[in-house]
């Protein structure tokens, strides 16, 4: 069997790192599906998404594996995506500081053959993140990095953000925005052997 191509329908550079370091040869094809929420719980949010952006993008795919996906973060009851501004990301760090939240990812993986979908999946997986307490001019010098903005939750783990985080409960990257080891496992049976 021939392997397959890989697609991600995501135009995250966090993403891309994350395939990279498997070994997995991809192209990029982001979508450009608007990021409304319709649910209120935190894992249909992000599959419901993910499945969007792998769907669009499988729409112009004739053969291999779409992955498309999702990062969201919840705290007490409520769902925090990427920050509108400045203000958001100190209200939602601020919120964070001392306490626990989760890190929700979907993922959605369409596999086409022939221009027909030859199977889909979608999934979400979730990580506990506890953050140490923070003084508010930390969290205003790290707002200043502009490091949030584009960071569900306004932080990254990968990054200065974490100087905030004390342990997490779960997989590390799927804080980082894909939970690798786990579509790994779901597109192997569609790779050549070299990556068993």
């Amino acid at each position: 069997m021939k392997e397959k191509k890989i697609i991600l329908a995501s135009a995250s550079p966090r993403r891309r790192e994350l395939l990279e370091q498997a070994g997995l040869e991809y192209e990029v094809m982001p979508s450009s599906v608007e990021e409304q929420v319709r649910f209120d719980e935190p894992g249909l949010v992000v599959e419901d998404l993910a499945a969007k952006k792998a769907e669009e993008v499988a729409k112009n795919v004739e053969d291999g594996i779409v992955i498309g996906a999702d990062t969201v973060v919840a705290l007490d009851g409520e769902i925090l995506g990427k920050p509108k501004d400045d203000e958001d990301a100190f209200r939602m760090l601020s919120a964070m500081q001392g306490k626990a939240h989760t890190v929700y990812t979907g993922v959605s993986i369409v596999v086409k053959e022939n221009k027909e979908k030859k199977e889909v999946q979608t999934f979400s997986v979730g990580t506990k993140v506890f953050m140490y307490p923070v003084e508010e001019k930390e969290i205003r010098a790290y707002i200043a990095t502009k490091e949030p903005c584009d960071k569900a939750g306004a932080y990254a783990i990968q990054g200065r953000g974490a100087t905030f985080i004390e342990k997490i409960e779960g997989d590390y990257n799927n804080v980082v925005g894909l939970p690798l080891s786990r579509v790994y496992r779901e597109i192997r049976k569609y790779l050549s052997p070299s990556h068993d």
